[in-house]
C-alpha cells in the first residue's frame, strides 16, 4: 500500500493517447492500465463526481453540468456546485478513518466548497476578461493571495473561454506543486482540463487534438517533477483517470425544435430574440452534448407517453428513457429529467430552440454567452476570435461525449504509477474512489 496518493482527473484522454505522451508514459512504465467504463451520463460533473464518491448519480444527484430546479424553474449552469454532496467523498471518508490524513482538492468541478484541508475550486464564470471577482476559492482563505504572489492570478476567463489555453492547466499544476511541496497532503485531487475542446472542435484524431496532448503532457512532466522532491522519502502512487473520452460525430438533434414544434416548448419574444419560457413550457430539453433531460410541467403518464413518442423514431437518438427505465442507467433521481434522450454514438444534441437564425437569443450569437445558455454548446468552440461572433451551423462539431459507454471506443483509461494496484480489467469509474481507499486501509 501506498502512504500518499495523487489522483488526476484528465478528460478525453484515450488508452492509445499515452505513446504519445513522453513525460505520462514513463510514470506508468512499471504501472498497470485498465479500460475506464464512466458511468451514464459521461460528462465532467457525474463523472467527477462518480470517482470522488464511489457512487452513482442516483446517489449522489448530479446528473448533468448543470442542476435545474424544478421549484424555481431555474437552471443553473457551470456554477451549479454545492458545498457538499449528500454521500461522503473521499476526503470524508479519510478523516473519518483517521483525522490526520490530510486531502487536497484542485478544481472538482462538482463542488464549490468541500471538506478537504486544502482545496482550489473555480469561481462562477467571468463575464469579461475585466470581471472583478474571486477567480478561486480556497481553503485556507489566505492561500489564493499567495498564489497570485507567486504564480500571478488564475486565468478564470481562459479556463471558461470555448477553447481554453494551456496557460489554465498549468496554473493548477503549478499551483498544486506550491501545496504539495509545503503541506505534502496524503490524498490530491486535481483536475487537468486541455484535452476534450480540441477533440470536440476538431475530432478525436485531429492534428489539433494531437497538438493538445503535447501541450498536456508537457505540463504532467512539469507536475511530476514538482512533486517528486515534495514526497521524498514517502511511497507515492499516482492514479491518471480519464472521466470520458470524445469519439467522432456527423450528426446533430434539436430536441427543443421538436418539442416547439409539437406545441410543448413555449419561448418569449422579445426584441433581442426569443427566449425560453420555462413558466408556460409543457417540455423542454436541458442538452449536454450526447443526451437530455426532458422536464415535464406536469408529469402525467399520457405527458410521457407524448414526449417518448415524439423522439422514438428521431433520427440521432439512440434511446428514450422514462419512469422505471431510468434505474437501468443508475439515474433515478429527483434532479433528473422525466424523459431522457441519450443520442447515437455518431451525433450529439444541440439546445436551439429558435427555427431561424434572426430568432435566436444574444448568448447565443456571441462568446461568453456560457452564463446564460440552458445548455452545453460546443458550437461556441467555433467562434471568431476577432469578432467574437458564435456561427449557427452546429453541424460542424467534430466530436462528442456523453452517451452511455457501451462500446470500446467510448471507454477511457485507468493508469497507476505502481504494479499491483489496479486489477488490469474493465473498472467502472465509481470504482476509483475504493481504489485510493485501500491504499490507506480503509
Amino acid at each position: 500500500m501506498s502512504d500518499h496518493v495523487v489522483l488526476l482527473s484528465v478528460p478525453a484522454l484515450r488508452a492509445g493517447d499515452v505513446a504519445q505522451m513522453p513525460n505520462l508514459s514513463a510514470l506508468i512504465e512499471n504501472g498497470d492500465r485498465a479500460p475506464l467504463v464512466p458511468s451514464f451520463p459521461c460528462v465532467t460533473y457525474p463523472v467527477q463526481a462518480n470517482m470522488l464518491t464511489g457512487q452513482p448519480p442516483r446517489e449522489h444527484g448530479v446528473v448533468a453540468n448543470g442542476c435545474y430546479q424544478r421549484d424555481a424553474r431555474q437552471l443553473n449552469m457551470w456554477n451549479a456546485g454545492t458545498a457538499t454532496l449528500p454521500v461522503p467523498t473521499i476526503w470524508d471518508i479519510l478523516h473519518q478513518h483517521q483525522p490526520e490524513l490530510t486531502s487536497a482538492a484542485w478544481f472538482p468541478m462538482p463542488l464549490r466548497d468541500c471538506g478537504a484541508d486544502y482545496m482550489c475550486t473555480v469561481g462562477s464564470p467571468p463575464v469579461t476578461n475585466n470581471t472583478v471577482g474571486p477567480a478561486c476559492n480556497t481553503r485556507p482563505t489566505h492561500l489564493y493571495a499567495q498564489l497570485c504572489d507567486e504564480l500571478g492570478p488564475f486565468p478564470s476567463y481562459n479556463f471558461w473561454r470555448p477553447d481554453p489555453l494551456i496557460d489554465t492547466t498549468s496554473w493548477i499544476a503549478s499551483s498544486a506543486i506550491r501545496v504539495a511541496q509545503s503541506m505534502r497532503p496524503h490524498f490530491f485531487y486535481l483536475y487537468l482540463p486541455h484535452l476534450g475542446q480540441a477533440a470536440r472542435r476538431n475530432g478525436p484524431d485531429s492534428p489539433a487534438a494531437l497538438d493538445a496532448l503535447s501541450a498536456l503532457d508537457a505540463v504532467l512532466g512539469k507536475l511530476f517533477a514538482g512533486f517528486g522532491p515534495a514526497y521524498e522519502g514517502h511511497n507515492l502512487l499516482w492514479l491518471v483517470a480519464s472521466e470520458y473520452v470524445v469519439t467522432p460525430v456527423d450528426h446533430v438533434s434539436y430536441p427543443n425544435r421538436r418539442l416547439r414544434q409539437a406545441g410543448l416548448l413555449q419561448v418569449k419574444k422579445f426584441e433581442d430574440g426569443e427566449h425560453l419560457d420555462l413558466h408556460r413550457s409543457q417540455a423542454w430539453a436541458f442538452v449536454n452534448h450526447q443526451f437530455s433531460h426532458v422536464y415535464l410541467s406536469e408529469v402525467t403518464a399520457a405527458m410521457t407517453r407524448e414526449v417518448t413518442q415524439l423522439f422514438a423514431r428521431d433520427t440521432g437518438i439512440d434511446r428514450v428513457l422514462a419512469g422505471n427505465q431510468l434505474a437501468d442507467l443508475c439515474i433515478d433521481h429527483a434532479h433528473s429529467g422525466d424523459v431522457i434522450l441519450i443520442s447515437s454514438p455518431n451525433s450529439w444534441q444541440a439546445y436551439d430552440w429558435w427555427m431561424e437564425e434572426g430568432s435566436a437569443p444574444p448568448f447565443a450569437r456571441t462568446r461568453g454567452g456560457v452564463h446564460r445558455q440552458p445548455a452545453s454548446d460546443p458550437v461556441e468552440l467555433y467562434v471568431d476570435r476577432e469578432t467574437g461572433i458564435v456561427p449557427f451551423d452546429a453541424r460542424l462539431v467534430r466530436g462528442s461525449h456523453g452517451a452511455p459507454a457501451a462500446s470500446a471506443a467510448q471507454r477511457g483509461v485507468l493508469l497507476s504509477s505502481q504494479r499491483g494496484v489496479l486489477m488490469e480489467r474493465a473498472t467502472c469509474d465509481t470504482d476509483v474512489a475504493d481504489v485510493v481507499l485501500r491504499q490507506f486501509g480503509i
